[in-house]
């Protein structure tokens, strides 16, 4: 059988390197672990940490196709956080005038959730704990 132990991060294709090092790091505080420029590959490498786990790699690379986000696509529905205050994680992203969906209650746990879209439209989800 196989074993395994947790996921051990998630790779994100995006298309501005920089709006998305700022939204990974400043919006979302994510912490960066390394920095990588590979000159062979026109790409930037970025490992990002939650909490001193290693978490996200944010990957550049020159003209990537656009993500099919709506409609939905196969592949990576989407990234979701836990949050302990769902009120104050959508208060701090208006200050930073990212624009949430209107809360949601999961059907099976009862739990409140939210949407928001990272700058390639990724969709990013904040579950209350």
């Amino acid at each position: 059988m196989l074993t395994l132990n947790k996921v051990h991060h998630i790779a994100i294709l995006c298309s501005d390197y920089q709006k998305s090092k700022t939204f990974y790091t400043e919006v979302l505080g994510l912490t960066i672990i390394r920095e990588i420029y590979r000159e062979e590959r026109q790409s930037y490498k970025l490992d990002l940490a939650l909490n001193g786990a290693y978490v996200v790699e944010l990957f550049s690379f020159p003209n990537p196709p656009k993500r099919p986000s709506r409609p939905e696509a196969v592949g990576l529905r989407h990234l979701a956080f836990e949050v302990i205050n769902l009120e104050e994680t959508i208060a701090f992203l208006n200050t930073k005038n990212i624009e949430s969906e209107p809360i949601r209650i999961d059907e099976t746990t009862d739990k409140r959730f939210t949407f928001i879209a990272d700058p390639d439209l990724l969709p990013i989800e904040f579950y209350e704990r």
